[in-house]
């Protein structure tokens, strides 16, 4: 049994490993938005495609090219001291990605802002993490929640219950699987996931109610 959990803990940790979050979130985005507004398919490819390259693609290859060169263990980076340069890395593929969003792509308010509570939010987490392993797994599935619950304000719709359960649910079993796997601590598990929701549903529920 405890080998079973094991497997499924680690699992989890490389489907939602932080990178991959971000490509998750705008395909769900574009699949939804596609009901709204009528939008050409190359701007769904250049979006998709786009925020693959920019938030996943270009951070993992920095990050194999400092493992090959010694510099960092492995792809889950679990020394927090070896993870100040490919968080920075990441955090420039995610400032891109914004700008991508925001002055290629010409999206809607709150698809721009959770690109930019996304990019704040990792660079938060490289700089908390000079002093305290806060859980990038957990910031990353945090900010997908707060950008789906901005994308239902943007729309001015309410999720339904199943959405939210779905939504939670998940969030409690990666706290679960990165506790099983001694990589962090409750604290930081937590501090993770509400730095994330944070950083993408804040700042458009701001702006709605600013406006």
């Amino acid at each position: 049994m405890n080998r079973f959990l094991d497997i499924i803990a680690k699992a989890l940790s490389v489907l939602l490993y932080p990178l991959f979050v971000p490509t998750y979130g705008i395909a769900l985005f574009c699949y939804a938005y596609a009901y709204i507004a009528r939008v050409p398919v190359v701007w769904t490819v250049i979006a998709i495609a786009g925020t693959f390259v920019l938030t996943s693609l270009l951070p993992m290859v920095s990050i194999w090219i400092l493992i090959r060169r010694g510099e960092v263990q492995d792809m889950q980076i679990e020394n927090a001291h070896q993870r100040t340069m490919p968080y920075l890395y990441a955090t420039v593929g995610f400032a891109c990605w914004a700008y991508l969003l925001i002055a290629v792509l010409h999206a809607p308010l709150y698809i721009g802002l959770i690109g930019i509570g996304a990019t704040v939010a990792i660079g938060l987490v490289m700089l908390i993490n000079r002093w305290w392993k806060i859980s990038a797994h957990l910031t990353g599935f945090g900010g997908l929640v707060g950008g789906i619950l901005s994308f239902y304000l943007g729309v001015g719709a309410i999720p339904s219950a199943g959405t939210l359960s779905l939504l939670f649910g998940v969030s409690l079993l990666l706290m679960y699987a990165r506790l099983r796997l001694n990589a962090h601590t409750s604290a930081q598990v937590c501090a993770g996931w509400l730095l994330g929701i944070s950083c993408t549903f804040l700042p458009y529920w701001i702006a709605s109610y600013a406006a």
